[in-house]
């Protein structure tokens, strides 16, 4: 009883468990402080905010980030030409803006027997080495233009070598056809290409496009390669053009010979009409030769570039030697000008090079003018220079453009400026009740040199030639005859009027009618 007694007194004397220790031992989990809530909350608004503005970005290339926000970024943070290389690896990378919105029907142009869903593209000179085709297509381009691309790889002129007018909205370059060379362009191309079965015995020689009808992959959609001569070539070689038709020939829809840029040495010579003349036809022969060895006779169209600083007998000369080779499928008016018209007033105007944008558009127009004066309907006129809205479009249009092409609008506008372009030229057609083709055909109808009918030509047979020959010496001869036969009348009245004749001499001497009062 003691030991027990003992026990109960040493345990009354025990301090009793507080209560926040009896509590603890209820949960052995640490309970988190009210801080890492807030941080969670944070980087979730954020993953949100930031998948919006990817989506904007992606999505939609209308969207004014890429027009106030971006490009202007971009434009201001680095140099230009550093700027541009960043544009080109964004777009082939496969993240680039896309537009997601379908071409209205009442911008389908048809060229060459082929219906193109707009007339807007892109201008050589943005993609020089063929890196980003597929993004600029997702940016609604109908037409995207690569290169200009010379044979072996060349670094072009020493930099800097482009340079912002953003005064002007304008840019000058001299790049001097920077070019990462046939073969590697070449290799580009071909890696778009769908790729053949294992169980396929189709051959890339009998075709090269690997089942795809066009060049460009896309439906009511083409690409051309811009050719250019590699600096060290002589200035009135052709070679470097006909070796580009006979490697891109079968991987392009269109082949563009550039014979217009200011920034290589001579080359604006071969728009000479000799020279000229000689080089259609070297590359209208290789491009045939490409097309009869296909097997599927894939044939690209042929288009010259010409300069907008030809004055008007020049610009007929081009239009003369254009006639005269039947190879030739259209002419691109222009590229840019050597000229600085007095309202450029950006400090960068004196800057060499080649100025584009707003103040090259009255050139261009003019340029465009007149040659659509010297060429049949039958050759269609791509234009180009300064244009940045629906409005300059359809100016193009109204001079006699089939078609029309971006460049330094683009660089300042952003992945959106195809887009606005299109909406701007399609709310204007609409507001005038009429369409792009129908434009394009009433201008060209009234404006274009009228085709004299084949049998008139007689180049297609001797004997229609000669039949014709022969029809106007008879008619000749007709006119002939009413004409001696009219004065032998008018000479009858004279003698009429009063004749004396003196004896033995051989003179008839005729007395004029008195005059009327």
């Amino acid at each position: 009883m003691l030991r027990l007694a003992s026990v109960a007194r040493s345990l009354s004397r025990q301090p009793a468990l507080s209560p926040s220790i009896s509590r603890r031992a209820a949960s052995t989990v640490p309970q988190p402080p009210a801080r890492s809530y807030a941080r969670t909350a944070a980087y979730a608004s954020l993953l949100v905010v930031s998948s919006g503005v990817f989506a904007v970005y992606y999505f939609d290339s209308r969207a004014s980030l890429h027009k106030y926000v971006v490009t202007p970024v971009i434009r201001y943070a680095l140099d230009p030409e550093t700027g541009h290389r960043l544009a080109v690896r964004v777009l082939g990378s496969g993240l680039a803006p896309r537009d997601q919105v379908p071409d209205d029907d009442i911008l389908k142009v048809e060229l060459w027997g082929q219906e193109l869903s707009s007339p807007v593209g892109l201008a050589a000179g943005f993609d020089k080495n063929g890196e980003a085709i597929d993004g600029l297509f997702n940016l609604g381009f109908s037409w995207v233009e690569i290169g200009s691309v010379t044979p072996k790889p060349q670094p072009g002129n020493p930099k800097p070598r482009v340079f912002h007018l953003p005064s002007d909205s304008a840019l000058i370059n001299r790049y001097g056809f920077p070019s990462d060379g046939h073969a590697a362009v070449l290799s580009r191309l071909r890696s778009r290409l769908p790729g053949l079965s294992v169980f396929s015995q189709s051959h890339e020689s009998e075709d090269p496009l690997h089942g795809a009808e066009r060049a460009s992959l896309y439906l009511g959609k083409l690409l051309a390669v811009n050719l250019g001569k590699n600096k060290s070539s002589p200035p009135d070689s052709i070679s470097d053009f006909v070796t580009g038709v006979q490697t891109f020939g079968p991987y392009a829809d269109a082949l563009v010979v550039n014979v217009s840029s200011p920034n290589t040495p001579g080359l604006r010579g071969m728009q000479s009409r000799t020279l000229l003349e000689e080089l259609l036809a070297g590359v209208t022969a290789a491009r045939d030769e490409v097309s009869a060895t296909s097997a599927h006779k894939h044939r690209p169209k042929l288009l010259l570039k010409i300069a907008p600083d030809l004055n008007e007998t020049e610009v007929a000369d081009i239009a003369a030697a254009v006639r005269a080779n039947s190879g030739v499928d259209g002419v691109i008016v222009s590229n840019t000008t050597i000229r600085r018209p007095p309202g450029v007033s950006d400090s960068n105007k004196t800057e060499t090079g080649g100025l584009s944008g707003p103040p090259l558009k009255p050139y261009a127009l003019a340029t465009l003018r007149t040659l659509r004066n010297h060429l049949p309907a039958s050759i269609p006129l791509i234009g180009c220079g300064g244009i940045a809205s629906g409005a300059d479009a359809l100016e193009f249009a109204r001079a006699g453009a089939s078609a029309v092409q971006l460049y330094t609008s683009f660089g300042y506008g952003g992945p959106g400026v195809a887009r606005q372009v299109k909406d701007e030229l399609a709310a204007l057609l609409r507001q005038e009740g009429t369409t792009w083709a129908k434009v394009v055909d009433d201008t060209v109808a009234q404006t274009s040199l009228k085709e004299l009918p084949q049998s008139v030509e007689g180049v297609d047979a001797a004997g229609s030639a000669r039949d014709m020959s022969v029809k106007l010496l008879v008619e000749e001869a007709e006119e002939l005859k009413r004409l001696l036969e009219g004065l032998e009348g008018r000479i009858g009245e004279k003698a009429q009027e009063g004749v004396s004749v003196a004896g033995g001499e051989q003179y008839v001497a005729v007395t004029p009618r008195p005059a009327d009062s």
